[in-house]
């Protein structure tokens, strides 16, 4: 039974049928939202056909259509469209129906707390490749917002992060209790959340903060 794509079909659903709420108007900003996708999701898929081919985490067929791209099931490819599609209505939500950003303040605090922990928690599972990778990627990042761009959104961003978080990981929660998608924890922390590796939450904030760079890039290029 082919649960996982049942899953992405959920995970889509409501913010599809949404996307055409006339204060959102989430269809008209699309053309922004789609190349996004498509360019951070080349990247996520590089690294996911790599760590499946270092059998970081592996796939359970029982639950799947059984067509694959790669090494990777097609279910596994949907994801990396389903999940930003999904967080990104739900950060145009934010702006859209809460005007005031009550994180904008503290969003250069939070930019330098989430690089702290990730540094040391990186340092301390530095040998564990799916841990020192993730925090890797997330410092990087994280320099790149600090150092060099002088952005309004990561308030709106760290709300959505938030908001969006709670059905990722009830999302993952399906995945991993099945299981469907099965990690080696010869490669991770260890460190749970439920059946989740803590590191999946941390996935979520720079798979989310890629597709926001990126599309907030497209639609600043377009109003100039």
């Amino acid at each position: 039974m082919p649960i996982y794509l049942y899953i992405d079909i959920l995970v889509i659903l409501f913010p599809f049928l949404l996307s055409f709420d006339k204060k959102v108007a989430y269809y008209k900003k699309w053309k922004y939202l789609f190349p996004a996708i498509l360019l951070s999701g080349a990247f996520f898929v590089a690294w996911d056909m790599l760590f499946t081919h270092l059998q970081v985490w592996s796939f359970n067929p029982a639950f799947l259509l059984g067509i694959n791209l790669g090494n990777l099931p097609l279910e596994e490819v949907l994801f990396f469209w389903v999940v930003p599609f999904s967080c990104v209505f739900v950060y145009e939500v934010l702006i859209a129906y809460i005007p005031k950003d009550f994180l904008l303040p503290y969003s250069s605090k939070i930019n330098l707390l989430f690089l702290a922990f990730f540094t040391v928690f990186g340092l301390i599972f530095s040998s564990k490749i799916y841990t020192l990778f993730q925090c890797l990627l997330l410092v990087l990042t994280l320099i790149y917002h600090i150092r060099f761009t002088k952005v309004s959104y990561l308030g709106r961003f760290y709300a959505a992060y938030a908001i969006c978080l709670i059905p990722f990981l009830i999302m993952n929660g399906f995945l991993t209790s099945l299981p469907i998608v099965i990690y080696n924890d010869a490669f991770n922390s260890g460190i749970r959340i439920g059946t989740i590796p803590i590191e999946d939450s941390f996935y979520c904030l720079l798979l989310l903060l890629v597709n926001i760079t990126i599309y907030e890039h497209f639609k600043k290029a377009d109003s100039h």
